[in-house]
């Protein structure tokens, strides 16, 4: 059996401390092969930077996911094209710069692919998440049994829609984006692992990461608001599942969110 875990979205500074603070004791006690975390919040709220990606991968994570944020620090775009962990959905428009998909070892030597969707339902028009999935899945399962898809989108129908899309053919279909963990984690029919989103690692007193007061005051006024990342105590949320490498099958998904300093 191989165990991958999947942190949700990290939300700026507060996110990555709890990361540190929680990743290499997570990894310990539950056995942990693989680590993948979404990525695009990590900066201030918004985006990710050459920096703050060194330092993800020194905590331990092995591959970084992301959406429609992955563009807001544009020095990301010194290193898209040359560090194949970091991931932007792979149905962005052909002439993006980046990688939609990767493939990578364990330490055991067991290959796991990890395939990056963005939704389209209330966001921007991308091209279509599941004809990308069909067109990369066939290459992606010959190089790997282990499949895990993060699935970045706003309405929870779009992501249900892709788990039972892709049950049988995927490992994992994990949700990110919305920031709230969902209490739907379960096995598929076809022994694909599910959740509508994993939650967000990042500052708890907020409202998805952010200084409550500034959310409220866009709500309220709908005036045009500056939004900061919140201090704080800090939640770090993720799932972890169990996937036999000889089949691709997942055996089980437990989703934790662990109450940070």
């Amino acid at each position: 059996m191989v165990r991958i875990c999947f942190i949700g979205d990290i939300v700026g500074k507060p996110g990555r401390r709890a990361v540190a603070e929680h990743l290499y004791d997570l990894v310990d006690a539950h056995q942990l092969d693989l680590t993948i975390a979404n990525c695009e919040n990590a900066a201030g709220g918004f985006g990710v930077t050459p920096a703050i990606l060194k330092q993800l991968f020194a905590y331990g994570i092995d591959v970084l996911t992301s959406g429609n944020h992955i563009w807001d620090k544009r020095e990301v775009l010194e290193v898209i094209e040359s560090e194949r962990r970091l991931l932007r959905p792979a149905n962005y428009p052909p002439a993006q710069p980046g990688f939609g998909s990767v493939v990578v070892e364990t330490a055991g030597g067991v290959p796991v692919a990890v395939l990056n969707l963005s939704g389209r339902v209330f966001m921007a028009p991308y091209d279509c998440p599941f004809r990308a999935a069909d067109e990369l899945l066939p290459a992606l399962a010959e190089a790997a049994k282990v499949i895990i898809v993060d699935m970045h989108a706003e309405a929870t129908s779009e992501k249900q829609a892709m788990g039972y899309y892709l049950d049988g053919r995927v490992s994992a279909v994990i949700g990110t984006h919305t920031h709230i963990q969902t209490a739907d984690e379960r096995l598929l029919a076809g022994g694909t692992a599910y959740i509508t989103d994993v939650g967000m690692t990042g500052p708890t007193e907020s409202i998805i990461g952010v200084i409550k007061e500034l959310a409220l005051k866009r709500f309220l006024t709908l005036q045009p608001q500056k939004l900061e990342v919140a201090g704080g105590r800090t939640q770090f949320s993720v799932c972890i599942i169990e996937v036999d490498e000889t089949t691709g099958r997942a055996h089980s998904i437990e989703r934790l969110c662990l109450p940070g300093r």
